[in-house]
């Protein structure tokens, strides 16, 4: 028979939904094991949510919609970006809804890229980054993070990755896996550089509003020289513990007129009703976010006390999004041989640091949005097993 596509061959897949699934099978074999390697927050849908999509399904709103979106989420898009990121230049016109940010993106690569293209990501970065960029026949070209200085942005270090090919950089703040928030300083190097070097920039903006402490989420589509160049990411499963609803956005113009195009001919449009419950998020109350955020603290200022008290870990502390990414730092393993070591000897599961990029050697990433009780577990028996890896 003829072969299959080489370009799925040579894309890995993604580590995350597979330490997920390892969780998932040993939990059915009837192990007592403690999942941390996804990204799910473990609260159900606020219910004002729920209800305005079982609304939207009882009233009939299950036929084909816009594929774009709706006028009324467009409405409550651009006041949203108006309201919370100080973006006054998109229009209806300039966005697109999708079935799940993760589409957002990869549609937005599929506007902006050639073959050939660079794209720079920053390293360590989401595991789904790279594979995007290859799929579309792009070259990923990572900016390495340095763990010791906090894996802190800086123009030189992304002045040292710009080609004649390199037409897109990929942000991501509040940081998946580092939980690192950009600060003003890093922000102004971004907006330097992309300037400088007539860059597009993807602005991954999933955890926009996870945040601890006095650490502010700035939106680069609202910086000087950044509006024609940014395209918004961002959607409604980290924020509104929407994650099954598979709804997202882009806004950027004109990226968005080829990603509708791109849409049409393959994912068609988001679901209809999931539409009229993103409209109840973004336009209904916001406590429950408040209120879920609190609780990710907690468990945040649990994790990183307990880690301090066991040798062997080092752990940065985070500024946002829903993660913690420890180094292990006495043992010869990596990252890939600790998370086994961890599953073999604890039942514990998170995902290795490598999956991220190289400069996530040596870190395993553990999600907080799951149950205190679970982390709690958890902790206990690291204190038992992290010492002797």
């Amino acid at each position: 028979m003829k072969a299959l596509s080489t370009t799925l061959h040579g894309v890995p897949p993604s580590p995350t939904t597979m330490m997920m699934q390892r969780g998932r099978d040993l939990r059915a074999a009837g192990k007592d094991v403690v999942s941390l390697a996804g990204g799910e927050p473990d609260f159900d849908t606020p219910r004002h949510i729920v209800e305005a999509g079982l609304r939207a399904i009882n009233a009939g709103d299950t036929h084909y919609p816009p594929s774009f979106g709706t006028p009324a989420l467009f409405e409550a898009i651009v006041d949203k970006l108006k309201r919370e990121n100080s973006i006054h230049h998109i229009t209806p016109a300039q966005i697109m809804v999708t079935p799940g940010a993760k589409w957002a993106i990869f549609a937005t690569l599929a506007a902006l890229l050639e073959p050939g293209d660079d794209v720079m990501i920053l390293d360590p970065s989401w595991v789904s980054y790279a594979p995007m960029i290859l799929l579309h026949h792009a070259n990923p070209v990572r900016v390495p993070l340095a763990g010791d200085d906090h894996f802190c942005v800086t123009v030189d270090l992304l002045e040292q990755q710009v080609t004649p090919r390199t037409k897109v950089l990929m942000v991501n703040s509040p940081n998946n896996p580092t939980g690192r928030v950009l600060s003003r300083t890093e922000i102004d190097a971004i907006v330097y550089v992309a300037t400088a070097h007539d860059l597009y920039v993807i602005s991954d903006e999933i955890y926009e509003h996870i945040l601890y402490g006095d650490n502010v989420h700035y939106s680069l589509a609202a910086e000087p020289g950044m509006a024609d160049r940014t395209i918004v990411v961002n959607g409604f499963s980290k924020a509104y513990a929407m994650t099954g609803w598979r709804l997202g956005w882009l806004a950027g113009w004109p990226v968005v007129k080829l990603a509708r195009i791109y849409q049409t001919h393959s994912a068609q449009s988001a679901a209809s009703f999931t539409m009229a419950a993103g409209v109840a998020a973004l336009t209904g109350p916001q406590e429950c976010i408040e209120e879920m955020v609190a609780v990710y603290d907690q468990r945040r200022r649990l994790v990183l006390d307990a880690f301090e008290e066991i040798p062997g870990i080092e752990c940065p502390p985070i500024e946002g999004a829903f993660y913690v990414f420890p180094r292990f730092t006495q043992t010869h393993k990596n990252s890939l041989e600790i998370t086994q070591a961890l599953i073999d000897a604890a039942l514990v599961v998170g995902t290795p640091g490598s999956a991220f990029g190289p400069a996530g050697e040596g870190y395993v990433r553990f999600s907080i949005a799951e149950r205190t009780q679970d982390l709690e577990k958890m902790l206990d028996r690291m204190a038992q097993v992290v010492p002797t890896l």
